[in-house]
């Protein structure tokens, strides 16, 4: 498995279009960027970007999806060319979603694996901590969600699971900030997870990295012929991809919440590069964004070794190897899915 380039494109008023075989980035009729096609496995517009027609079909024929998300990263449209997926196994999955105790099982599933990968980041930071108070709090704090984790395995269905996923997720954001260096607190102070818009800098970040993750987790449940709209734990709406956010929980803490931690406390994003709009809405910045877009591509090109297969492979792949696990697990092949929890 090869782990492909996803082009983010965030500089407003850029057009793209094909030059043979070369995706182009053109701003007022200079040339910014040329990738190869072949490098690429998507490309995510941010604003107002143009897209020329004949690139929009090379794109479909070739199964790369084009993501338009709005300037906040905020999901708009997918243009992706035929499914190619195994309608059996999204008639096994439809099959699935008729069964509570699967529900429950899967769901139970993701958010232990989100409960003890945001314990791995408490408890890191709780023996990098210099003080000793900030140390006590965050392993106080990690010490609950371990707690909810034997709740977690009686729980009977989804709205206690997800209970215990909302009220574990309020201790940790809370928690958080005490991970950032002392002199960055006041600024990127969380006061709860807000959303639609982010009311504070942290927040902004943090949704930031979300949307370009939940890009990734989609496009990671697709590429097995799995229905991203049928979930198990999220309920099931309209426009929704119910599957993608399931299979997303256990990744935030490693490739969103550990990665604008470290950007803060690096000094790669400061206070100053956030805008604040009337109403309270807060973004990042033009040249913040391509910091975190750069950061988040390098994070993904990391490597580990996943627990399970125990082989070594990038990051950035994990979510698709996940997918297969929790493809099997619908299909019967397996007892149930094991959710990604590194040592």
């Amino acid at each position: 498995m090869q782990l492909l380039n996803t082009l983010y494109v965030t500089l407003p008023e850029s057009y793209l279009h094909l030059d043979n075989d070369t995706l182009r980035v053109e701003i007022e009729h200079e040339t910014r960027l040329r990738v190869p096609l072949h490098h690429l496995s998507a490309v995510v517009c941010f604003g107002h970007v143009m897209v020329s027609p004949i690139l929009m079909h090379r794109l479909a024929e070739e199964g790369k999806s084009l993501v338009l998300l709005d300037s906040h990263g905020r999901f708009k449209a997918r243009l992706e060319g035929p499914v190619s997926g195994n309608v059996l196994l999204r008639q096994a999955q439809h099959r699935r979603l008729a069964s509570a105790d699967f529900c429950v099982e899967v769901a139970r599933a993701c958010i232990a694996g989100k409960l003890r990968n945001c314990r791995q980041v408490l408890q890191r930071g709780a023996r990098e901590n210099g003080r000793e108070e900030d140390a006590s709090v965050l392993t106080a704090t990690s010490d609950e969600l371990g707690c909810a984790l034997a709740r977690l395995e009686h729980a009977a269905d989804l709205d206690a699971v997800r209970g215990i996923e909302g009220d574990e997720a309020k201790r940790y954001f809370a928690a958080l900030t005490l991970l950032l260096r002392p002199d960055a607190r006041e600024a990127f102070t969380m006061n709860g997870r807000t959303r639609r818009p982010p009311l504070d800098r942290m927040n902004a970040l943090l949704s930031f990295l979300y949307a370009m993750l939940m890009n990734d987790v989609r496009s990671a449940v697709e590429s097995v012929g799995l229905d991203p709209q049928i979930g198990f734990l999220h309920a099931v709406r309209p426009g929704r991809a119910a599957l993608a956010l399931d299979l997303m929980e256990e990744f935030r803490p490693l490739l969103a919440d550990r990665l604008a931690l470290t950007l803060i406390n690096r000094r790669q994003i400061n206070a100053e590069d956030f805008d604040e709009h009337a109403g309270g809405a807060v973004t990042l910045k033009d040249d913040a964004r391509r910091a975190v877009v750069t950061a988040y591509q390098e994070r993904k090109q990391e490597a580990l070794t996943h627990p399970l297969l125990e082989s070594s492979f990038a990051l950035g792949l994990v979510p698709f190897v996940q997918a297969r696990l929790l493809a099997r697990a619908v299909r019967g092949d397996a007892e149930g899915y094991l959710p990604f929890c590194p040592k």
